[in-house]
């Protein structure tokens, strides 16, 4: 029986997960460990170990017949770099040192476009509804430490993942409470100029509640406001939570929040003309939920004017799976079996 070897290589921990077809090209996880990557002097050392640990749960084959690796950093001719790990990476020489004969890396926020169109239900939930094209771009981003975006083009052999660096650009303020926020920031950061990251991610949810708490009334004693000083890195989950309860200071952070990264959605999708459909992973999509359907995310989205009609069509939808970086790794893993 045909298996696959998918990777979630991150510069903390890394994830190797081994699948197999099974009749009709579906995808069963038989094994699947974690390590701490910095633990291992390179990635082919920690692919033989695991191979050698789960003998392809009695497949019959010697080794994967494909793999795909997701890395977090940027992949060029078949090389990655990773940020935060000493390894360089080389498709040519993991396939020569595992024995496995198709192997590609690829970015790990990327890897989902692979994975998006073969989601199952319970992988899944609708933020809005809309006409999908399947001939056309799809957009993905991810809220979560940072903001991942990808898109994915169709093409003859399947979707082609296109990275974007587009959370890079600049924040663009639409209200005077936008603008004082970049203010702070930059002031507080110490930076020449805010991107699109800093406010629209997880971590800028808990920068939006630290600018409320230091610039207003009610942030005087508030409970998060030991939080937000210690740097807590749980302050965006005890905002989101906060805003459900319907503390005053929250709601504002999490609406201004919401608004702005609806906003962002609506000109990615603009740019990629995603008319195949926009999907929202990261930590944050399944999490938020009711907020993202009710709030003013939607709103923000289709404010574009003259092409607020283009939009409409488009449906978005949250991405819930927890090891769905996992699961689009073997879903492109497949793929290079031809």
């Amino acid at each position: 029986m045909t298996t696959l070897l998918a990777g979630d290589i991150g510069g903390t921990k890394t994830l190797l997960s081994l699948y197999r077809l099974v009749p009709g090209g579906a995808l069963e996880l038989v094994a699947s460990q974690r390590y701490p990557s910095v633990q291992w002097p390179d990635l082919a050392p920690m692919v033989q170990a695991f191979l050698a640990d789960h003998p392809l749960a009695g497949a019959g084959d010697a080794v994967p017949a494909a793999a795909c690796l997701a890395v977090a950093g940027p992949v060029q001719g078949g090389c990655a770099l990773l940020t935060n790990l000493p390894w360089q990476l080389d498709e040519q020489q993991l396939a020569e040192a595992t024995g496995i004969p198709a192997v590609e890396l690829v970015n790990d926020f990327a890897v989902l476009i692979y994975g998006l169109p073969h989601l199952q239900a319970n992988q899944q939930a609708p933020i809005r509804a809309g006409r999908p094209d399947s001939a056309e771009p799809l957009l993905v981003l991810g809220a979560g430490t940072g903001l991942g975006v990808a898109i994915g083009v169709p093409t003859q052999a399947g979707l082609k993942a296109v990275p974007s660096e587009g959370a890079h650009g600049e924040f663009s303020p639409r209200s005077q409470g936008e603008w004082e926020l970049k203010q702070w920031l930059g002031s507080e950061l110490a930076l020449q100029r805010v991107s699109i990251e800093r406010v629209v991610s997880g971590t800028g949810l808990g920068w939006v509640a630290r600018w409320l708490l230091a610039t207003t009334p009610q942030g005087q004693g508030h409970p998060l406001a030991a939080l937000a000083a210690d740097q807590g890195r749980d302050l965006p989950a005890a905002v989101a939570q906060a805003a459900a309860a319907g503390d005053p200071l929250a709601s504002q952070a999490l609406e201004l929040w919401l608004s702005a990264y609806g906003s962002v959605t609506g000109d990615l999708a603009l740019a990629a003309l995603s008319r195949g459909g926009v999907w929202l992973a990261g930590g944050t999509a399944a999490k938020l939920l009711q907020p993202l359907r009710h709030g003013g995310f939607t709103a923000a989205f289709l404010n574009k004017g003259r092409l607020a009609a283009v939009l409409e069509a488009m449906p978005i939808t949250a991405i819930t799976d927890p090891a769905v970086g996992s699961f689009s790794a073997a879903c492109r893993a497949r793929m290079l079996l031809g």
